[in-house]
């Protein structure tokens, strides 16, 4: 197209030339110069529509808890109850562990206990006895000074009693306060011991609890319902809190399904919105779930957002490890504007469209976006400085240069 106007152009400068070379009457017999042609461009409008599409996007069941079992202490296994592909209820016993050593502790740490509560016990009949002592001297006390205030009074009348028996019955009292004051304190000192033996006991039955305790740990049961899908101990075998677990259990009556969602299609993610997916093990059946966490991440790597969709399985059909392909519905937050694929035009330079205004030739630089089909047509979503309704060759190509004049013909709508 260009190279024929060039021509055209050079042969209108070349014409007149050679008519003033020519005589007059030659002239006149010169034939006219033929009228320039304006090219024609089918063109169709960027339309403002609503990116509404789905993506096929690799997915990945996992169990809503998964869960590694070990020994909490060191044993061997004397009972184990289930196998792989077991079922189990929470609380359900799974195994049972023998220690010897530990009932050796727990026979050790019994006895101890029985030796201080037996020293308690002597100890609180040596206070008993030392209390009981203190109260008979009280009540010697009491007689005495009884005793003394009599002989005091009757001495106030000469010769009526002796003045050795009135200090006889002084010094009783006096040794009798004596006395009591030593079995208070004796009776302290029991007191205290009896005290220090009583939280000695208290502490040795602690321990006891604790290695009883330690010997609950031998009975494994299972922390929620769920099933085992594997074991790794057998009767007889030793199991350690190290090593591998002795059992794991999945819950799979609900399975979380995880999507790593490209950057660009992140705005579709809505909390609540149910998706569906397919499986290969199920060909010809969709499944669904509901979106209900996100990372609010993305992985510097792969650019992608893990989000997580809840799936009930309540029929036990679906399986963590399973890889379903989920249809993924891609939005945007506002309209779009799009063009047929064939519009946009890509040079080493720039990727652009021809738009027509006013006659002329225009070419505007876009983005490309994501494709669409749109009523049975193929559109694709582009970004720049373009409105709705404007003019676009249906085929862009830079033959078509920038301001040349051409004539429009509306391209007929897809059948």
């Amino acid at each position: 197209m260009l190279k024929s106007m060039l021509g055209f152009s050079l042969a209108l400068v070349i014409l007149p030339f050679a008519a003033c070379g020519k005589p007059e009457g030659s002239q006149a017999q010169t034939s006219p110069s033929p009228t320039t042609q304006t090219p024609t461009v089918i063109v169709t409008t960027a339309r403002s529509l609503e990116l509404n599409r789905q993506i096929r996007l690799p997915g990945e069941l996992q169990a809503w808890q998964d869960t590694a079992i070990y020994a909490k202490v060191q044993g061997f296994v004397e009972e184990i109850n289930v196998d792989r592909g077991s079922a189990v209820k929470r609380g359900q016993l799974l195994a049972r562990l023998r220690a010897p050593e530990l009932d050796t502790q727990r026979g050790e740490a019994e006895a101890r206990v029985r030796a201080a509560e037996s020293q308690r016990v002597e100890a609180s009949a040596r206070l008993s006895g030392i209390r009981a002592q203190r109260l008979e001297a009280e009540a010697k006390l009491a007689a005495d000074g009884a005793t003394y205030q009599r002989l005091k009074s009757a001495s106030a009348t000469p010769g009526v009693v002796a003045g050795n028996d009135v200090e006889v019955a002084q010094r009783s009292v006096e040794a009798g306060k004596a006395r009591i004051q030593l079995w208070q304190e004796n009776e302290k000192a029991a007191q205290a011991q009896v005290q220090a033996l009583g939280e000695s006991e208290q502490a040795l039955r602690e321990a006891a609890r604790s290695t009883q305790s330690i010997g609950d740990y031998l009975r494994i049961t299972a922390p929620f319902d769920g099933v085992i899908v594997e074991r790794n101990a057998h009767q007889g075998s030793l199991a350690s809190p190290a090593g591998a677990p002795m059992l794991r259990l999945q819950q799979v009556s609900r399975l979380r399904l995880i999507v790593f969602v490209p950057e660009t299609e992140i705005a579709g993610v809505k909390s609540g919105a149910r998706i569906d997916f397919t499986l290969p093990a199920f060909p010809g059946e969709t499944f669904s779930g509901v979106i209900r966490r996100s990372s609010h991440s993305l992985d510097a790597k792969t650019r992608t957002m893990p989000v997580e969709l809840d799936v009930e399985n309540s029929s036990g059909r679906l399986a963590p490890g399973m890889f379903p392909e989920v249809i993924w519905p891609t939005r945007r937050p506002r309209p779009s504007l799009f063009v047929p694929p064939t519009a946009i035009a890509v040079t080493t330079e720039r990727v652009f469209v021809v738009r027509i205004r006013d006659g002329a030739v225009e070419w505007v630089d876009v983005k490309r976006g994501a494709s669409m089909n749109y009523q049975g047509v193929d559109l694709v979503e582009i970004f720049g400085h373009l409105e709705s309704g404007d003019q676009i060759a249906v085929r862009g190509a830079d033959e078509l240069r920038v301001g040349v004049k051409v004539n429009v013909k509306q391209a007929l709508p897809a059948k």
